[in-house]
């Protein structure tokens, strides 16, 4: 690419013996330069980088987790409508805006999950363990929650509209106060797993005098040690 044109224009009157040749020179502005030094860069970066970028991101997608390790799978404003997720171990996955709706998460280990802004209409999560998921400003109407481990998860903004609860602990679980109430109307049942009466996990009745209401209540229950080793167990290693 050449920045200086020099060329020669012909003056003269006449005829061609008298003209005279005199040496232009066509400067390029601060301007031209930033934006030729742009484009070439930019074409560099295609050529070079390019075809290597595309294969990283296909190697990343086909070895699953979170660089290859541990159980975090990536379904980020994925479509999974319908899919079967069934007994399987997905905690620290990410559905941050995926449309599950009609998927089956029974029995799975969503614990640590991102379920923000995600759609769940009639999703099953019936005996998954989903403590510490976010799955605020979700849309969780008719989602199946029965006897599911619900401690420390965060519903704020979420719409539960006639979600199934029957066994479900929300143990220090947050929720807004309006979701609290409609679910209190119909709550029932105890948790199988941590033999917790779903009512009171929520908090029901004229005073909500049950400890555990909030996720950094420091008087409510508390992590079990084999949970946060298991948990930690499902972290990469990044060094030594």
């Amino acid at each position: 690419m050449s920045l200086l044109a020099p060329r020669s224009v012909a003056l003269g009157r006449g005829s061609a013996s008298r003209s005279r040749s005199v040496r232009v020179e066509c400067m390029a502005t601060p301007k031209q330069l930033r934006s030729a030094a742009a484009a070439f860069v930019a074409t560099a970066t295609v050529v070079l980088a390019g075809p290597a970028l595309a294969d990283l991101n296909a190697y990343e997608a086909a070895t699953g987790g979170e660089f290859g390790i541990g159980s975090a799978q990536q379904y980020g404003e994925a479509d999974v409508q319908g899919r079967d997720f069934s007994g399987q171990d997905l905690r620290r996955s990410n559905f941050t805006s995926a449309d599950c709706r009609n998927a089956t998460f029974k029995g799975s280990n969503l614990q640590g999950a991102y379920f923000i802004k995600a759609v769940t209409f009639r999703t099953n999560f019936e005996d998954a363990n989903l403590s510490d998921v976010l799955m605020d400003r979700a849309t969780m109407v008719e989602a199946n929650l029965k006897n599911a481990v619900l401690q420390r998860a965060v519903f704020t903004r979420s719409d539960l509209k006639d979600a199934i609860v029957e066994g479900a602990d929300f143990t220090n679980a947050l929720l807004d106060k309006t979701q609290v109430m409609a679910l209190c109307k119909y709550a029932d049942g105890v948790n199988p797993v941590t033999g917790v009466s779903t009512r009171k996990s929520l908090g029901c009745g004229g005073q909500r005098r049950y400890k555990a209401s909030y996720p950094s209540n420091p008087d409510g229950p508390q992590v079990a040690e084999d949970e946060k080793e298991a948990f930690r167990a499902t972290l990469p290693v990044y060094r030594n």
